[in-house]
């Protein structure tokens, strides 16, 4: 039951969040033990805030949680590839695995390599790669109507 598709999926409801608040669409969720211990949506328009990303209010609300700044018993679950300020901020929370669904091939982590997120990292990509890139397609069409 607890697996990749499941907390997409919970991540994947951040997201419809974000696309109601006319953000873009992505969410995040952070899990300890099988528990999502934090979840979030975009907020940059909301906040006034550019480093508002789901990931790093994700983030934020798992180290309120755990009372750490490390989470590397934990995984981030983001709807889209992690922007390199958000692989940043993984990098320092030292995530024991990020898993995330819709590549971004412009503004992605990727295009500066792994090594930007921690080398014990595990990374897992693709999860529910239609489905997430399916809601940004969506809010992006309707913007440029």
């Amino acid at each position: 039951m607890f697996n990749n598709e499941y907390f997409m999926k919970e991540a994947l409801k951040e997201a419809h969040k974000a696309f109601d608040a006319n953000e873009v669409p992505v969410g995040a969720v952070v899990v300890c033990n099988n528990t999502i211990i934090s979840r979030a949506y975009n907020q940059t328009e909301l906040l006034k805030d550019v480093t508002a990303h789901a990931e790093i209010l994700a983030i934020t609300g798992a180290q309120e949680y755990l009372q750490s700044k490390f989470l590397n018993e934990c995984e981030l679950y983001v709807t889209l590839e992690p922007c390199v300020m958000c692989a940043g901020a993984s990098y320092w929370a030292r995530f024991k695995k990020v898993v995330y669904g819709a590549y971004d091939e412009k503004r992605g982590y990727n295009r500066l390599g792994k090594q930007v997120l921690h080398p014990k990292t595990e990374i897992v990509s693709g999860i529910l790669e239609n489905e997430c890139s399916a809601i940004l397609k969506e809010f992006f069409q309707k913007k440029r109507k």
